[in-house]
């Protein structure tokens, strides 16, 4: 008799299973069970930019009620990747790589990063203070450290400063890929590379390894404003829950303990509301100096 009652449990059971499987019982996207995906990008420690999320993400389930799981990805070019192919339900790309999501239809911007009070930044270009590099056009036959190919203000900006002043970036600049901006003042400091590139100033977030940084690693140019990084949302996701997201973020991120989270993590400050149109001028930068960033749209 035991039997069959057991035998009865397990057959209600697996029926129940069958039924929430035909009605599309998957958990409601924002809890336990199915968390938002956020991916991130390794702007300097994958590590550190994590726990700073991690940190983040908590206090925005104490302020939404939605579970939000932050990852790294390898690096950006994955990270765009993760939000066209529905691995990941919202960003935090950098400027560039939002503008080649954009372009792809993967994403729809709605929050954008602001630091030191305003939601543009600036890009640097530096030179080991041993190798004789004073200008841009001396970065011709050198070795460049970036973080990758999709970086805007250590590879795509510098790319187009580097032609405008008549340098054959493919045949007469090497590069390598360090993965972050520190990384890249590191590697300017090791001798791995003579030139680099980063955002202002990254050489501060090693002066404790490094006391002689700005000695020995000079800025030899400044960019012209870039719009900032922010938070995209994959274009399915619904709009109920960036409506309940997006003032929880902005709420988080307005805190003490948000800011500290976020300053450690991505160096924002806050956020505040835009949406597309706000990487337009980019965009036509991009486009009038001859980059063809339909190269990068699949």
């Amino acid at each position: 008799m035991k039997h069959k009652k057991a035998f009865l449990l397990i057959a209600v059971v697996a029926i129940l299973a069958l039924a929430l499987s035909a009605c599309g019982g998957e958990a409601e996207l924002g809890t336990e069970e199915n968390p938002i995906v956020w991916v991130l990008v390794p702007s300097s420690e994958a590590e550190g930019v994590l726990t700073g999320f991690e940190s983040f993400a908590d206090m925005v389930f104490e302020e939404s009620g939605l579970v939000v799981q932050p990852f790294v990805a390898t690096n950006n070019a994955a990270a765009i990747e993760a939000l066209c192919s529905g691995q990941a339900d919202m960003g935090a790309l950098n400027t560039f790589s939002t503008v080649v999501a954009i372009q792809r239809g993967c994403v729809e911007v709605e929050l954008v990063a602001v630091r030191f009070g305003s939601p543009f930044y600036n890009g640097q270009m530096l030179a080991g203070a041993e190798t004789g590099v004073e200008t841009i056009a001396d970065f011709a036959g050198k070795t460049f450290c970036r973080d990758d190919e999709f970086s805007t203000s250590s590879w795509i900006i510098p790319l187009l400063e580097m032609r405008a002043v008549g340098i054959d970036v493919e045949s007469e600049v090497t590069t390598i890929d360090t993965g972050g901006h520190p990384q890249n003042v590191i590697g300017i400091l090791n001798g791995d590379c003579e030139v680099g590139a980063t955002y202002v100033d990254a050489r501060t977030a090693v002066e404790e390894d490094y006391p002689d940084v700005m000695d020995q690693v000079n800025v030899i140019a400044l960019s012209a404003d870039i719009p900032n990084d922010g938070v995209q949302y994959a274009t399915e996701f619904p709009r109920e829950l960036r409506d309940q997201l997006n003032p929880a973020l902005i709420a988080v991120a307005g805190s003490e303990a948000g800011a500290e989270a976020l300053s450690s993590a991505y160096s924002w400050d806050g956020l505040e509301l835009r949406d597309n149109s706000f990487y337009d001028p980019f965009l036509q930068v991009l486009e009038a100096s001859g980059f063809d960033i339909t190269t990068l749209v699949e």
